[in-house]
């Protein structure tokens, strides 16, 4: 019976996992045709933009070709009205010679008559009848001003969607994922002229694969990109995967984007634990800053009042008016699991709230400007509510300390080696936990600033250590490729750092 309830529940647990995947294939039927419904009435209202544009145009052209004929039409009428004036003055002045020559001929004086004949044979010499062209000087003919629009209606009526650009085709394995980076490669199925840009668009998602529609993030888009290769860069990998597309673009349309291919973007992501940190420590997130008056939670134990209900830190001042963390009264108060009393007194203290039990891992640290002091590295988880990183067996870390004098020093079982380097703005935390290297590096330059070798035989934990000043953690961040190259060049420690080392084995 047993062994039928097992199968029962198999095939329970089947049924349940299908009937999620047909939920999920229907809320996406569902978005389909409501983007088809979208979709189609944007492409309509784009053809009949695209429709008025064209009736525009031709309004436009027919408008200045109209134009055209009435100026040629006005310039024509212009020239032969001018030329029939001049006919009519023409022949007003042939007349008046014939009325004047009919009557010389009545003349009977034969020297009035001579000289008469004289006047006229002059007159008809100088005649503008004579002078003018009895050819119309402008034709009537209109048929340069003729149009013949056959070849352009047949284009019209020939008019069809535009060719939607193919989807291009992803290349997985010209893609690369590094140094927080994704480079993208693609290409067309066939070559395609008309291309004239292509759109890049990814989100990132724990699904290996399609998520589900409820838990689909918003697509991010790079607009106008002219090769068929682009990189996304300065990336915080706080998702397992990165799923990308790319569609093309010609001057009018975009195609069908490219199947979404899925890119796992493995890093280490953690929060700082402010369940369990100091009380003097306000944390949010991947920031902590140390406060004078106990953090949130502490309160002020004032008289005898408070006898029996266990006292909280209080600080006092020394002459210089700063506080200091060695003045620190501590009171009792229940411990547990969890509570804000994880450490105390002068641990200033805050763990990271995920392990390290294998692989290799990267983090960076950024302090304020103003931060007196401060502790980078990792422990176990059995660090004590007083110790502080690099004072007990189970605890690496480098210690920054800008009291005074600023100093710099890799720290261990309470063994201290002074780094003689510059201290960096922000400083890169690898650790490799099955090699056993925990090695600290300038963030910006990569270059090694100390590294320790050990056998890690127990989970870890980031650990810092913060006074007066505050620290911001930089996490989702994969290991650097400079760090991986340095890494293996190592291949060992200096002298000095395996001094540290031999005691922590």
């Amino acid at each position: 019976m047993d062994e039928q309830k097992e199968t029962l529940q198999r095939i329970v647990s089947t049924l349940a996992n299908k009937n999620d995947e047909i939920h999920n294939f229907i809320d996406m039927l569902n978005q389909t045709i409501r983007n088809v419904q979208v979709n189609s009435s944007k492409v309509i209202r784009e053809l009949d933009e695209e429709f008025d544009a064209l009736y525009s145009v031709l309004d436009e052209m027919k408008g200045t070709m109209a134009n055209a004929i009435q100026q040629e039409r006005a310039h024509k009428i212009k020239a032969l009205h001018n030329q029939l004036s001049q006919c009519g003055n023409a022949l007003e002045s042939s007349e008046e010679l014939l009325e004047l020559a009919a009557r010389t001929l009545n003349i009977m004086d034969p020297t009035e008559f001579s000289k008469a004949a004289r006047q006229i044979k002059d007159r008809v010499t100088m005649a503008s009848a004579f002078r003018i062209s009895l050819k119309p000087s402008i034709s009537d003919s209109m048929t340069h001003l003729m149009v013949d629009f056959s070849l352009e209606r047949h284009a019209l009526q020939a008019l069809r969607f535009l060719p939607v650009p193919k989807a291009p085709e992803i290349d997985i394995a010209a893609c690369l994922v590094a140094d927080n980076c994704i480079t993208v490669s693609w290409r067309m199925p066939e070559e395609d002229s008309r291309v004239d840009h292509f759109v890049l668009e990814y989100r990132k998602t724990n699904f290996d694969g399609f998520a589900r529609v409820k838990d689909e993030q918003p697509w991010e888009v790079i607009d106008y990109i002219k090769d068929t290769e682009y990189t996304l860069s300065g990336l915080k990998f706080d998702k397992k995967y990165m799923n990308v597309r790319v569609q093309a673009c010609n001057k009018a349309v975009a195609g069908e984007y490219s199947d979404p291919v899925t890119l796992e973007t493995k890093a280490f992501v953690f929060n700082l634990d402010n369940t369990s940190s100091h009380l003097n420590l306000k944390v949010e997130d991947t920031y902590v800053e140390w406060e004078p008056t106990g953090g949130k939670g502490q309160e002020k134990v004032k008289g005898k009042e408070n006898k029996g209900s266990g006292q909280y830190p209080v600080l006092k001042s020394n002459k210089s008016g700063a506080p200091s963390p060695k003045r620190t009264s501590i009171g009792t108060r229940p411990t547990a699991k969890g509570s804000r009393d994880r450490f105390t007194g002068e641990s200033y203290t805050v763990l990271g709230d995920t392990t390290i039990e294998s692989g290799q891992h990267y983090w960076e640290v950024r302090a304020q400007k103003d931060c007196k002091s401060y502790s980078v590295g990792v422990t176990y988880k059995n660090l004590g509510k007083f110790d502080q990183l690099g004072k007990t067996n189970s605890s690496w870390c480098i210690h920054i300390n800008n009291w005074l004098q600023s100093t710099f020093s890799a720290k261990h079982n309470n063994k201290s080696k002074t780094l003689d380097i510059p201290i960096p703005d922000r400083i890169g935390v690898y650790c490799n936990f099955d090699g056993g290297q925990l090695m600290f590096y300038n963030a910006n330059s990569k270059e090694l600033l100390y590294a320790f070798r050990t056998k890690f035989t127990q989970p870890l934990l980031p650990g810092f250590m913060i006074w007066c000043g505050g620290l911001s953690v930089s996490t989702g961040l994969q290991v650097p490729s400079a760090v991986k190259t340095l890494q293996k060049s190592e291949n060992g420690l200096n002298s000095s750092t395996c001094s540290l080392n031999s005691v922590a084995q």
